[in-house]
């Protein structure tokens, strides 16, 4: 394994045990393959948007990709429309933080102010979510 849960100042993340190259798959992240309809009822904070119609929750322990942390500067993405792969967006080096950007919904709606590095505490920002390449967002659902 190339990455280890450590203990962070807001919880619990994933840390690279090795460096990673940009654009390099490192990880994928699964759970069960729900509806939207069932994620925006679910009370999950691990839900992620596959397309308007599925979503996953990876809430399952095994899951470790749930504990990538968010960041408003990350330096991994997810894409995929049936399974989520975890790519690295520039090069990472051993002993990083993974982070992923949730988007501004998932920030406003649980989380009333950014603890990432880059806003230290700011509420979070406001406006629509940015279409991306984990195929949008639905919901406030972490980004994913």
């Amino acid at each position: 394994m190339s990455l280890t849960i450590k203990k962070t100042n807001h919880g619990l993340g994933l840390f690279a045990t090795r460096p990673f190259k940009k654009d390099e798959f490192i990880i994928e992240y699964f759970g069960k393959v729900i509806t939207t309809d069932e994620a925006d009822g679910s009370e999950s904070r691990y839900l992620f948007t596959l397309t308007a119609e599925k979503a996953i929750d990876g809430a399952d322990r095994a899951n470790i990709a749930r504990y990538i942390n968010h960041s408003c500067k990350p330096n991994v993405t997810a894409m995929g429309k049936k399974r989520l792969w975890i790519h690295a967006t520039r090069r990472i080096k051993v002993g990083e933080e993974l982070t992923l950007d949730y988007g501004p919904d998932y920030l406003n709606y649980f989380i009333p102010a950014c603890r990432c590095p880059v806003c230290n505490g700011r509420p979070p920002r406001s406006g629509k979510t940015k279409k991306s390449r984990d195929g949008g967002k639905s919901r406030p659902d972490r980004g994913r």
